[in-house]
C-alpha cells in the first residue's frame, strides 16, 4: 500500500500537470486575440491605402518572393515579437497570388498583388449570403445563480485599471453592509521572486500594497481603497486611514508575507482563467454584473444577494443604482461601460 506522503505528493503532481495545461490553454487564447488584432489592423490599413503600399517594388515577384515581404512586414511592423505570422501555401488566383497566413497559430486567407504592392488580408466572397450573427450568450438571473449560506463574491482586478477602479469604486459601498461576502483579489504574476503586473512596476507595488493590508490590517483595506479610487495618492491614504506602516513595510518585504500572500490571488487567477480587470467570479463561477443592472453598488449587491440560501437585512438596504466613474476621480458616478483591461 502506498504511504500517506505518496499519495499526497501525487495528487499535488496531478494538480501541477493541471494547472499546466490551464495555463497553456490561456496562452493559445492570448495568441488568438493577437492574431485576430493584427488581421484587423492589417484589414483597416488594406481599405486607407487600398491595400498595402509599404512594400512597393518594381516588376513581379515570384509567389515565395511575394509571400516573404508580407511575412516580414507583418512580423516587423505588428507583431514586433509578440507572434510571428508565416506563409503556409502559396498559389495563383485571379491574377495574384493566394497566401494562406499563419499568425499564431490561426490561418487566414490573404491575397498579394504580384508585385508585391498590394496585400489584401483576408478574403470577402460576394457571391457568399453573409452569415447570421452568433447568438448573444443568455443572462443570468438571481434563480440562476447557485445558492449557498454565505457567499463569496471575487473581484479580481489591477489597481491601476481604469475598470478595475470602477469595479473596486461600485465594491466600496456595498462592503459597508456586507464586507465578509466581498474579497477583491489581483491580476499578476511573480517572476523571480517579484511580483508583476500588466501595467507596470508602480501597479506591481500599488497591488502588493492593497494585498497586505487586505490580509494583515482587514479592517483598514476599505477605507484606504476608498481612499486610493480617488487620487491615487497611496502616501497620504496610508495617513489618513491609520495604516499601520512599519507593518505594512515588513509585509511588503518579507518573502514569505507578501509575495506568498499575491501567489495565492495569482494561483486563483489562473484556475478561474482569469484574463481582464475586472472579473467578477462568485462561489466558484463567473458572473457578470451586468445582467444584474451593471457597474452600480445596487447591482453588485444584488448579485451577492440573489446567491444567498435566506437573504440577510443587508440585502433589504437600497443601494445607489447610477454606474461609478471608471479611473482615479473624485467624482463617484457618471460612466457607462463594460470595459476591461
Amino acid at each position: 500500500m502506498k504511504k500517506k506522503e505518496e499519495i499526497k505528493e501525487e495528487k499535488e503532481a496531478d494538480s501541477k500537470e493541471e494547472k499546466k495545461e490551464e495555463i497553456k490553454e490561456e496562452k493559445k487564447y492570448n495568441m488568438w486575440k493577437i492574431a485576430a488584432i493584427v488581421m484587423i489592423m492589417l484589414f483597416v490599413a488594406s481599405i486607407l491605402t487600398t491595400g498595402f503600399t509599404a512594400f512597393v517594388t518594381a516588376g513581379s515577384l515570384s509567389g515565395e518572393q511575394a509571400a516573404k515581404k508580407a511575412v516580414d512586414y507583418i512580423n516587423t511592423n505588428l507583431l514586433q515579437g509578440q507572434a510571428t505570422a508565416k506563409a503556409v501555401s502559396i498559389a495563383e488566383s485571379n491574377g495574384m497570388y493566394n497566401v494562406k497566413l499563419d499568425i499564431g497559430g490561426v490561418e487566414y486567407n490573404s491575397f498579394i498583388t504580384k508585385d508585391g504592392s498590394l496585400l489584401f488580408p483576408n478574403v470577402v466572397d460576394l457571391n457568399k449570403p453573409v452569415p447570421s450573427a452568433t447568438p448573444e450568450q443568455p443572462t443570468k438571473t438571481c434563480e440562476d445563480i447557485k445558492k449557498t449560506d454565505k457567499p463569496v463574491l471575487q473581484a479580481f482586478v489591477v489597481s491601476y485599471c481604469p475598470y478595475g477602479l470602477q469595479m473596486q469604486r461600485a465594491l466600496v459601498s456595498v462592503a459597508e453592509i456586507m464586507g465578509d461576502n466581498i474579497k477583491i483579489r489581483y491580476i499578476g504574476s511573480v517572476e523571480n521572486g517579484k511580483v508583476t503586473s500588466m501595467h507596470g512596476e508602480t501597479e506591481a507595488a500599488e497591488n502588493l500594497r492593497q494585498i497586505c493590508i487586505r490580509e494583515e490590517q482587514k479592517d483598514k483595506y476599505w477605507a484606504y481603497v476608498k481612499c486610493f479610487i480617488k487620487e491615487g495618492k497611496a502616501d497620504e491614504c496610508l495617513t489618513e486611514t491609520k495604516v499601520d506602516k512599519t507593518k505594512l513595510k515588513s509585509c511588503i518585504e518579507d518573502p514569505t508575507k507578501g509575495v506568498k500572500y499575491a501567489e495565492q490571488d495569482f494561483l486563483l487567477q489562473d484556475q478561474y482563467q482569469v484574463s481582464g480587470s475586472p472579473t467578477l467570479i462568485l462561489d466558484g463561477e463567473t458572473v457578470s454584473e451586468f445582467d444584474f443592472g451593471g457597474r452600480s453598488p445596487e447591482a453588485l449587491k444584488t448579485l451577492i444577494c440573489c446567491a444567498f440560501k435566506e437573504k440577510p437585512a443587508a440585502c433589504s438596504t437600497t443601494l445607489s443604482t447610477a454606474q461609478v466613474s471608471t479611473g482615479l476621480t473624485t467624482t463617484e458616478s457618471g460612466t457607462t461601460g463594460a470595459g476591461q483591461c
